[in-house]
């Protein structure tokens, strides 16, 4: 039995309301959407209770999940979807920036120097909330611009100014 077809049997008896179905979907993908929420919103406690929200709400509407992306792709856009409107209600403000500079089509040279995962993800956080968002979806989520841009209600132009706009940041925060 492939793995596709456990985990269709492990949602089928979900959807029949077995605990130890629940459990199981809830062990393989809670820590990975922990780590995706405390990204996002910066605060454990505050990503444990999206954590929690997030899995109610995958257990409520699992008869919605019709197969069309894996399971952990579609908890994983439930998680991100429970803290960007968790981000919005504390008034997180995206604005439309202006365009860059004029710009030249070289590419920056990247640093030459090595950087502790800690210290890439202290630089992270230290991001203002509008670039720390895009830049976590684009670079360690993986969506593009149009998405982000649809989930966040910005404009795709918008993301990809905000995640430039985060790199030199970031750039200059840990060369600093």
């Amino acid at each position: 039995m492939d793995a596709t077809q456990t985990h269709r049997d492990l949602i089928e008896r979900c959807k029949q309301g077995r605990r130890d179905a629940q459990f199981e979907l809830y062990r393989l993908y809670s820590r990975a959407m922990y780590n995706t929420a405390l990204r996002m919103v910066q605060n454990p406690h505050d990503a444990e209770d999206l954590l929690q929200s997030t899995f109610i709400e995958v257990f409520l509407k699992l008869d919605t999940f019709r197969h069309e992306s894996s399971i952990g792709a579609w908890i994983k856009r439930i998680t991100v979807n429970k803290c960007i409107n968790f981000l919005k209600s504390r008034r997180l403000a995206f604005q439309e920036l202006t365009p860059m500079n004029e710009r030249s089509d070289e590419p920056e040279p990247e640093p030459e120097l090595p950087y502790s995962v800690e210290r890439i993800n202290r630089a992270i956080t230290g991001l203002p909330d509008g670039y720390r968002m895009v830049f976590t979806l684009y670079a360690v989520e993986g969506y593009d611009h149009e998405e982000i841009g649809d989930i966040l209600g910005i404009t795709e132009a918008t993301s990809k100014s905000q995640y430039s706009r985060a790199k030199s940041k970031l750039r200059d925060m840990l060369n600093s």
